[in-house]
């Protein structure tokens, strides 16, 4: 004689049927986000290994994002130490223009214009800090503003630079700290102490420059030539220093973008689902659920009174 049994077989059909929707609910969640799952309890064994790559994939987009405002720095840095060489390189050229011509009419003036294009140059900002101003970047690191500025009673060059010795850096990667900073001082004492000497000239009781050049004249500016040549050199080298630093950048950059394309595949294999598989399951899932449905529903019609029948 069976035994006939309404209470046991809903159960076992119940029990069916959430093990059908929640294994749906598990592969349409791995389709619609292409990962295994959505916390650490669904990678198992491989959670600590797991977390131990998503933390270094963080640190190396924290380095990226930082090489990414050094490199910008770095070029706006660049900008302005080649403009601050080509200040030079103009004022040589019009004292050599000058001493061609024999003629120095609008010699000051022109200068004028090249000592202040210098003087932007090393006040330039980034991010609303002054590049040159070592670790006082809230102040101007220059604060001559005219020719006349220099030749001042009681001062010295000096005076006109506010900069402290702080050559800021920048940490590149876990081992690589690189020095981005360069001193207004540094970069301008000497072309500013040449520019003082042509406006003491100026001022001076062989001065001023008009008209044609007098001997006394000639002979100053002959002498200037050389001065300038190795002011423009000592910037050029500023620029140049700079275009190592992001020569050195652009490799640890390159590194960082390998080592985190690296990581980030490790991640994947770990994390991402097999899309084929999860879409298989899903079918499976979905069939078991209709299948389980259907027995519900059958159930809902039967009756002991038809078997006693």
């Amino acid at each position: 004689m069976n035994r006939v049994s309404t209470s046991g077989s809903y159960s076992s059909v119940l029990a069916n049927l959430m093990s059908a929707q929640q294994r749906q609910t598990e592969a349409g969640d791995q389709l619609s986000t292409g990962k295994v799952g959505t916390d650490l309890k669904a990678f198992s064994r491989n959670a600590q290994v797991l977390t131990a790559m998503q933390t270094l994939d963080t640190r190396l987009t924290g380095f990226t994002e930082q090489n990414a405002f050094t490199a910008n720095r770095l070029d706006i840095q660049d900008l302005a130490l080649n403009k601050a060489a080509d200040a030079a390189d103009q004022t040589r050229l019009a004292i050599s223009n000058a001493l061609a011509s024999d003629r120095a009419d609008a010699l000051m003036t022109e200068l004028q214009g090249h000592f202040s294009n210098a003087v932007s140059a090393l006040n330039t900002r980034h991010a609303g800090k002054y590049l040159f101003a070592g670790g006082q970047v809230d102040t101007p690191p220059v604060s001559a503003n005219q020719l006349s500025d220099l030749t001042a009673p009681a001062t010295v060059i000096a005076d006109f630079f506010h900069n402290d010795d702080y050559i800021d850096k920048a940490r590149a990667d876990e081992t690589t700290t690189l020095n981005v900073g360069q001193l207004a001082d540094d970069l301008g004492t000497s072309m500013f102490t040449a520019f003082k000497d042509l406006q003491a000239f100026e001022e001076g009781g062989t001065g001023p420059f008009t008209g044609k050049l007098t001997a006394a004249q000639r002979t100053f500016l002959e002498s200037q030539i050389s001065v300038w040549d190795s002011v423009h050199s000592n910037l050029v080298t500023a620029a140049a220093k700079n275009g190592a630093v992001q020569n050195q950048l652009d490799s640890v950059k390159t590194s960082m973008t390998s080592r985190q394309t690296t990581i980030q595949g490790m991640i994947g294999d770990v994390s991402n689902a097999d899309l084929a598989k999860a879409a298989s399951a899903l079918t499976q899932a979905q069939q078991a659920l209709q299948a389980s449905s259907q027995v519900f529903l059958a159930l809902k019609g039967a009756s002991l009174l038809n078997v006693l029948r």
